[in-house]
């Protein structure tokens, strides 16, 4: 007879035994800078932070970051968010734990990263929808909260930081 076992959670010894692809890059010192100034930007306070941690995590979540997925959950846990709304956002569709707004900004995340072989990832009517929701200031906001996000994007999946790690210590020597 063979026993199945669940899989456990990694313990602090086995996340310490995770590598990164990369080591952290001085080579760049621009690259705090730039994401400085992208973060500053989207912290206006025309879109409420949640919905951006929101956004930022459905968008990890898409794209497989490991990376992404464990630091966005982290970050809405520590600003309140229920356990709820983010063990839903991977269906949020037929969640009913989101506002038509945020329904709206996750729609956006999800056509921008969605090929679309007929015609235009965002469309007029996606648009439309989006433009009930939020003025031109928060609509840019949302689309800078999104190409900040994409700016990551790469990194995570190329150098493949450490998950959980803060930044500074996600790196391997």
């Amino acid at each position: 007879m063979t026993t199945t076992t669940a899989t456990s959670t990694p313990t602090e010894a086995q996340q310490d035994d995770l590598r990164s692809r990369l080591p952290e890059t001085t080579d760049f010192p621009e690259m705090p800078t730039i994401a400085g100034s992208m973060a500053k930007a989207i912290r206006n306070g025309s879109i409420p932070q949640i919905t951006i941690g929101l956004v930022q995590l459905r968008a990890g979540q898409i794209v497989g970051s490991t990376y992404h997925t464990v630091d966005k959950t982290s970050n809405l846990r520590k600003a309140g968010e229920t356990e709820d709304r983010i063990t839903a956002l991977a269906s949020w569709q037929d969640a009913p734990y989101f506002t038509d707004a945020e329904r709206v900004a996750l729609e956006l995340v999800e056509a921008i990263l969605s090929p679309n072989p007929f015609g235009e990832r965002v469309s007029d009517e996606l648009f439309a929808r989006a433009c009930a929701h939020y003025d031109e200031k928060a609509l840019w906001t949302l689309t800078l909260a999104i190409s900040q996000f994409f700016y990551f994007i790469p990194i995570a999946l190329i150098a493949k930081p450490i998950p959980g790690k803060a930044p500074g210590q996600n790196y391997s020597k």
